[in-house]
């Protein structure tokens, strides 16, 4: 069976009738609502929610700790339900939050940034960098076009990169089931493929509504893809290996959906080089990173060749038993060097 939010809804204007959804699907009748709000527009939002029995949480930073902290203070307060209301950190530590208290959770998303906004996973710092985390996927899914047009132009764009990568995961998963017999889920695959389709090719951008809502949905959709599976598998590969790596030995890089993206074109390269296969894809997606504007290279994100590599080095170790293009050429901490280099060359501008 297919596991799905009750109810999505994008559109310029949704969060008006974030109550309106809360009363219909039955998610909460009495009105006993905890909203957790992000330091941007969540606390202006908040305010502007006809929800007059709601209690409003402050979420700073994405730490396990701060989730765990919240996850008590809902579990006490015996909540119908918890919004999260914010970015990608707001919504990973509220989805971790209500799992924990054993209550629904809603996603209202205020920018694009990455497609953790119907997943059932929670990526939280901790004392040895970040992890991803099991978490019971929102029960409603509400991303209002409005808001997300106020966001940073930058973190709206680093959605592309997160989505389209996942043709980069696709392989890697259906790699891994030719050489290590590695079940695929056609359904996950399927909803992960449409996703990034969905954008790849459009010649539009952030700067059009009808682009903004295929991008909304396209990152709704390709959560769906990881509940299906049960992992992130549909959605991170090689690709997620090498964003994890620099946040470990680069914090503070870049953003999730920029790295995600030079991930998945680095992803191609090695297979268009080593496998004979993939050049079709490593143009199309070279192409529609620049064609909005995201890094395609190491010094597009202010890394050196060098850095890059190491990161490209460490990458496996991130998702132990993850079988990705990385693991199947084993390439020495040279022959990656040369790659890198040769990387550069190829697609940089």
């Amino acid at each position: 069976m297919l596991t799905s939010p009750l109810a999505i809804d994008v559109r310029r204007g949704a969060i008006a009738d974030l109550g309106t959804v809360l009363a219909d699907r039955r998610i909460a009748n009495e009105g006993r609502i905890a909203v957790a709000v992000g330091p941007g527009q969540g606390s202006q939002i908040a305010a502007d929610l006809d929800l007059p029995n709601c209690e409003v949480f402050q979420v700073d930073g994405g730490s396990v700790d701060v989730a765990t902290e919240l996850g008590k203070r809902l579990r006490a307060g015996a909540y119908e339900a918890v919004a999260g209301i914010g970015g990608g950190k707001t919504i990973d530590v509220t989805k971790f939050a209500a799992s924990m208290a054993g209550i629904p959770m809603v996603a209202v998303a205020t920018n694009l940034s990455h497609d953790g906004i119907a997943s059932p996973v929670s990526s939280l710092e901790h004392e040895s960098g970040k992890a991803s985390i099991g978490v019971t996927m929102p029960i409603a899914v509400v991303v209002d076009v409005d808001y997300v047009r106020a966001a940073p132009e930058r973190l709206v764009r680093s959605g592309i990169g997160d989505v389209v990568s996942n043709l980069s995961a696709i392989d890697d998963w259906e790699l891994a089931g030719r050489e290590q017999g590695e079940p695929v889920d056609g359904m996950a695959v399927t909803f992960a493929r449409v996703a990034a389709e969905a954008v790849l090719h459009r010649p539009d951008s952030i700067e059009s509504q009808e682009f903004l809502t295929a991008l909304a949905e396209a990152l709704v959709l390709s959560g769906m893809a990881m509940s299906v599976a049960g992992s992130s598998r549909p959605a991170s590969g090689a690709c997620h290996e090498v964003l994890h790596a620099i946040d470990q030995l680069f914090p503070g890089t870049s953003n999730h959906g920029e790295l995600a993206g030079i991930g998945a074109l680095y992803a191609y390269f090695l297979r268009t080089r080593h496998l004979d296969r993939g050049e079709s894809r490593m143009t199309a997606i070279r192409e529609c990173l620049l064609r909005h504007r995201l890094p395609i290279v190491p010094a597009d994100v202010g890394l050196d060749e060098e850095q890059f590599a190491q990161a490209v080095a460490l990458a496996p170790s991130t998702r132990p038993g993850r079988y990705t293009i990385l693991e199947h050429l084993n390439l020495s901490d040279d022959d990656i060097r040369r790659s890198v280099g040769e990387y550069v060359k190829t697609v940089g501008r």
